[in-house]
């Protein structure tokens, strides 16, 4: 994926139980206020999903996609690294179900991402 290159993703876990993936703080990621910026930080999480939902697909599919995803912010990152631990909590046919957790390198809560995942398909 090359945003995972503009953003220095790394993979720390890859599985279809779990996908970590993680990043460092930079200036050029922050607001204005040196907070690593919300929309990153979605980033992230999103990749990470996207991930998860990708080693889950079901036999026949092509892909997978977002369709929709619901973000909680409870911290923020100043510095440091942060990490996106994603887990699936529904693997269907039709759509995938992937609950992200993103943490700062102490372990603190930043963010809870819920989001589903379409499965894609060759047209008949």
């Amino acid at each position: 994926m090359p945003l995972a290159v503009t953003f220095g993703l790394r993979a720390e876990s890859y599985s279809a139980d779990q996908v970590v993936l993680s990043m460092d703080w930079a200036p050029s990621l922050c607001t204005a206020n040196g907070i690593l910026h919300g929309g990153v930080i979605m980033a992230l999480a999103d990749s990470a999903g996207g991930a998860c939902a990708l080693l889950n697909l079901p036999e026949g599919s092509t892909g997978t996609t977002t369709i929709e995803s619901k973000t909680n912010f409870l911290g923020a990152v100043r510095g440091g690294a942060v990490s996106a631990t994603a887990t699936p909590l529904h693997r269907g046919g039709t759509t995938i179900v992937v609950e992200t957790a993103v943490r700062d390198e102490a372990g603190k809560l930043i963010a809870k991402v819920t989001q589903t995942q379409l499965v894609l398909r060759r047209p008949a």
